[in-house]
């Protein structure tokens, strides 16, 4: 999974991504919608968008991406009916509640130190085994994920990554 900030940047990850995450808190509501509208016309494979149920409804997205503090599970569910709903978590006990409140799949971290999350404590692969074990549903990893990583992830049984820089 790709974690894009635009249209222009998720075109370009598309060619080597299997699906792509807008997500862009910094645009208004009106950017992002049209920056998804782009991307899901134009892209080959599936967009969500990160915590906005409404921009997905919208622009047509295959579905969302609910960070740990958005909102519920359920809540995007009742709004999305069938379309792919995923949370972000940083905890075992997150990632369960995650799948027992009807989760997709969930996105797990950080693995490693990110420079798009600085401050935060890395999870580790250990962590992220644990977690793909656990889970019925798939788990992607994501901080600092890098090419030179991507075997060590699936190793763990994680089904995935999700990532910023290695798409750019």
């Amino acid at each position: 999974m790709a974690v894009v900030a635009n249209a222009s940047a998720g075109l370009h990850a598309a060619r080597r991504a299997t699906i792509l995450q807008l997500r862009a808190p910094e645009l208004t509501a009106r950017e992002l919608e049209s920056n998804a509208i782009e991307l899901v016309t134009s892209s080959p494979v599936p967009v969500i968008i990160s915590s906005r149920c409404d921009i997905a409804l919208a622009s047509g997205a295959a579905g969302v991406n609910l960070p740990e503090r958005d909102i519920g599970v359920r809540d995007a569910r009742r709004l999305l009916g069938q379309k792919l709903i995923g949370r972000s978590v940083h905890s075992l006990e997150a990632a369960k509640q995650a799948e027992r409140d009807g989760a997709d799949f969930v996105i797990f971290g950080p693995v490693w130190a990110s420079e798009s999350h600085p401050g935060s404590n890395p999870a580790g692969l250990e962590a992220l085994a644990v977690v793909a074990h656990t889970l019925r549903i798939p788990v992607l990893a994501i901080g600092g994920v890098s090419e030179a990583r991507i075997d060590d992830c699936k190793a763990t049984g994680a089904a995935g990554f999700a990532a910023i820089r290695l798409f750019e």
